[in-house]
């Protein structure tokens, strides 16, 4: 008895070794959250939390602990690290651009894992005690997101406890040069754009079908397929890129891009600037706005003018979120608390609920794998784009303002209606086979986001 207590004092003391000596060392200082943070006053005061905490598994900077050297442990280790930064890289979700205000998903996505204490997962502060959020921690990230959100994105004139939310409603309008919104109107909606006259911009994105076409895939000139499912041009002014995998910077960029497009519009800028002169009147009224005449930047300008002026506030969750209770059902109210529970808005985040950060389509299992058909270069997502292999199969994530009416869903339009969207998304990204009721409660939520353009119920 007395050798066996002694193997198992020995063995105690060897378990205790490794967290006691990771509580002496610590965790890597000095990372690209700590750099970033310098012009980021309200980041300052919590990078170090982060750093300390989260920097070892969520950035492309780790530091191998001294028990990596063990047999077996560097793989299991560097397993999880990957893991961890596949799931949520913390220095390109705070500032993809480099510089701050840390975005709106990355706050929501560390509210929402401090809210259900899901970070630092158990089985890694069994061995790194001082990884541990205490309370403090706590209160700093919480301050810390509530003061970013409040000042950087949320719309003026809301209640203040709502500012601070992770979801805010719509602003009720936009500043916009109203001479440039309406000749980007009439370009928006003139088939001279196309090389055969036959599209405008409104054959894909029109306005009483949501600001889509309502098809899988769009139909180009000659009636051909296009290869990717046509995004809403509502709201799209929020949005921090443009495009599924974000190529467009800007409403001005995207806007330059279907009607180059061989198979969506297949015109060219001296044919489209040839056609629009010969337009005498229109020629003369455009240059009272642009007195340089039309051209690439000029005919995209105004468009994007107009593409300013499609904000859809008035939505019924608006109504709710501001105060007015029975904007929303039982039902529907019940939607909005399984969206919470369930982590939706960690994505589906800011006044879009949505069009903020890439995502991974398939987060927890292999969407791709289970659609049963090939991949195509569309599915790559911002990869495309950025060409860095952590990238494959990012793409944006769609706003759901108005996401009744902007069927059939995701890049590829696989999903047909609101249910079946929601199944997919549960399972593929969160883990999770929903019960048809949640599913349903959820769909019904959704609806809640149709809102109205130029004060009329889409």
């Amino acid at each position: 008895m007395k050798r066996l207590a002694v193997l198992l004092t020995i063995l105690a003391l060897i378990a205790l070794a490794v967290p006691i000596a990771n509580l002496v060392v610590g965790q890597p200082t000095g990372t690209t959250v700590t750099r970033n943070a310098a012009g980021d006053a309200r980041m300052a005061g919590v990078a170090a939390i982060l750093e300390a905490k989260c920097a070892n598994c969520h950035t492309t900077e780790p530091k191998l602990p001294f028990y990596a050297a063990l047999p077996g442990a560097r793989k299991l280790i560097v397993s999880d690290m990957q893991a961890g930064l596949r799931e949520f890289d913390l220095v390109a979700a705070l500032y993809p651009s480099g510089k701050g205000p840390a975005t709106e998903p990355a706050l929501a996505k560390i509210e929402y894992v401090m809210h259900n204490r899901t970070m630092p997962p158990t089985r890694y502060v069994v061995l790194h005690w001082s990884d541990r959020l205490s309370d403090a921690d706590r209160a700093a990230l919480t301050s810390w997101i509530q003061e970013t959100r409040v000042a950087h994105y949320a719309p003026a004139g809301i209640p203040a406890d709502l500012q601070a939310a992770a979801v805010h409603p719509l602003p009720q309008r936009v500043e916009v040069d109203a001479r440039k919104a309406e000749l980007g109107r009439r370009l928006y909606n003139d088939t001279r754009l196309s090389g055969d006259n036959t599209l405008s911009c409104a054959s894909c994105h029109a306005l009483d079908k949501g600001a889509t076409d309502n098809a899988k895939v769009s139909t180009g000139i000659r009636g051909q397929l296009g290869v990717i499912n046509a995004p809403t041009t509502y709201n799209a002014l929020f949005q921090f890129k443009q495009f599924w995998d974000g190529r467009a910077a800007t409403l001005a960029e995207q806007a330059g891009g279907p009607p180059l497009n061989p198979i969506e519009m297949g015109s060219t800028w001296p044919q489209m600037v040839g056609k629009l002169e010969a337009d005498d009147a229109f020629a003369a009224e455009f240059r009272q706005a642009y007195p340089e005449g039309f051209s690439d930047k000029t005919i995209t300008d105004a468009i994007a003018a107009f593409e300013r002026t499609l904000v859809t506030p008035g939505a019924r969750f608006d109504r709710f979120l501001l105060g007015q209770a029975d904007a929303l059902s039982p039902e529907e109210r019940r939607g909005w608390a399984l969206f919470q529970q369930h982590g939706c808005p960690t994505c589906h985040v800011g006044k879009l609920l949505g069009g903020q950060s890439f995502e991974l389509m398939g987060l927890r299992a292999d969407y791709f794998k289970d659609r049963g058909t090939p991949l195509t270069d569309e599915d790559n997502g911002r990869f495309n784009v950025t060409k860095d292999a952590r990238d494959r199969h990012k793409l944006k994530v769609p706003t759901l303002r108005n996401v009744a009416n902007t069927f059939p869903y995701f890049h590829d339009g696989s999903a047909s209606d609101l249910p079946a969207a929601v199944r997919k998304m549960a399972h593929y990204q969160v883990g999770l086979d929903l019960p048809e009721a949640e599913v349903a409660a959820i769909a019904k939520f959704l609806v809640t986001l149709t809102g109205t353009y130029q004060g009329k119920p889409l």
